[in-house]
């Protein structure tokens, strides 16, 4: 196999891959948009000079998806032609550094994007699944919850329970509060859609406290004690709010309740966990994993919501996790329809080889997501069993992809838009 020529040469080379006379290098890092699920995916091809062999990742960030793919395309790809894709941990350091400015979702996305490309270049060489790299599995499947959401607690325990029959054992509920905009429940608590997209209708976080409550405590009730509740706050709660709301939600029994806080009051959680027995679960919307390790320290969270494209893909996601294992909090992996099956199928194969899973967020993506990602997988009797093909077994196919084109990016932006009542802007 001929080596790339003279031109490939990077910047800052590893004084040790001349030395061992590496074979295959880089020759180029291509980047993707589409959406077949309605959001944009950015999906990343790491290409090598071996042909055929190259890595997909992830680096979707449907809020900031096209300065994302500007890093990708204008910075990182020069800094990676020419360089052995097997040097993951020094390519991830490289990259981390060459903006000198570090951290921030954009560069992790960006980076994250890479990473899961060069583990999955790395598992296709060797023809191993993607799992077998991180030690094997231990355990079959990974235990998956699914959403569900309602008017009243009748109708979402009807729904608890219909999950229950599809079989998942985990199931996040979301309560609507009327008149206001209520995350995680179509519609809102509103009966004005228009208002809801153009985001005019307010979230009203005392009337939250007031309905919610007892709306999850009435939901267990009627399901009993046969399924595993899980509840998302999204980060609509100030400190003295969210110690109120433990309170209240006590009886409920739920498996944990998410982002009770925005990471900027992060410094609440010990307060708030050394005084309730109710579980938090917090993560998703951090970008470095020191953010992790402050709050895994005490530690003042019970579940790590990693989500791998944003921290900067599966080599620190996988250190967390380990920091996790040794401090006893099980890992709670962020995986809405907005992390692509290329980053789903990267999170599962960290999922069943750590012993500090707990459990996995599951999409339920749309027909045509299959056909633009072939061998996306889905959740079955309630759990996820990761492929056994080499790499994470998820495909990439160019020409089903440009048939959906990704929407206009102040599309994706308008979510995370959100007024209080008395007007001041709300976090999402």
């Amino acid at each position: 196999m001929a080596l790339p020529d003279a031109g490939l040469a990077p910047l800052a080379p590893a004084p040790w891959v001349e030395e061992r006379g590496a074979t295959v290098r880089i020759t180029a890092v291509r980047t993707f948009l589409t959406a077949p699920h309605g959001c944009p995916h950015l999906v990343v091809r790491v290409e090598t000079s071996d042909p055929g062999l190259y890595g997909l990742g992830c680096a979707s960030d449907p809020q900031r998806t096209l300065a994302v793919r500007s890093v990708l395309d204008d910075y990182v790809a020069p800094l990676l032609v020419g360089r052995d894709p097997d040097d993951i941990e020094d390519i991830h350091r490289l990259l981390l550094n060459s903006a000198y400015w570090r951290g921030g979702s954009i560069t992790g996305n960006a980076l994250g994007g890479v990473d899961v490309a060069l583990w999955d270049l790395k598992a296709k060489r060797l023809g191993t699944p993607l799992h077998s790299l991180f030690g094997g599995r231990v355990r079959t499947f990974a235990e998956a919850y699914t959403h569900v959401d309602g008017r009243d607690a009748a109708e979402i325990a009807d729904r608890v329970l219909a999950a229950r029959e599809r079989g998942y054992r985990h199931v996040r509920i979301q309560a609507a509060v009327p008149g206001a905009d209520t995350y995680g429940a179509a519609g809102g608590g509103t009966a004005d859609p228009e208002a809801v997209r153009t985001r005019r209708a307010p979230w009203d976080s005392a009337g939250y406290l007031r309905h919610v409550p007892a709306v999850l405590t009435r939901v267990r009730e009627i399901v009993g004690d046969g399924v595993e509740l899980l509840h998302d706050v999204h980060e609509r709660l100030d400190p003295r709010q969210a110690r109120e709301f433990l309170r209240r939600i006590e009886d409920a029994g739920l498996y944990f309740v998410e982002d009770l806080l925005a990471p900027e009051d992060a410094g609440h959680f010990k307060r708030l966990h050394d005084a309730s027995p109710v579980p938090l679960a917090v993560g998703e919307l951090f970008h470095d994993p020191a953010q992790f390790t402050a709050l895994l320290a005490g530690p003042d969270i019970d579940f790590a919501r990693i989500r791998v494209p944003t921290l900067g893909g599966l080599t620190p996601a996988r250190k967390i996790a380990a920091l996790c294992e040794l401090r006893g909090v099980r890992l709670a992996p962020h995986g809405p329809a907005d992390v692509s099956p290329v980053a789903q199928a990267a999170t599962l194969a960290m999922d069943v080889s750590s012993h500090a899973f707990g459990v996995q967020e599951a999409a339920a993506f749309k027909p045509a997501v299959h056909e633009v990602f072939p061998g996306t997988v889905t959740a079955r009797d309630g759990g996820l069993r990761p492929n056994e093909a080499p790499g994470h077994g998820v495909g990439f196919d160019e020409a089903e992809a440009r048939k959906y084109p990704v929407p206009e990016p102040l599309a994706h932006d308008r979510w995370a838009l959100l007024r209080n009542t008395d007007g001041s802007v709300q976090r999402p």
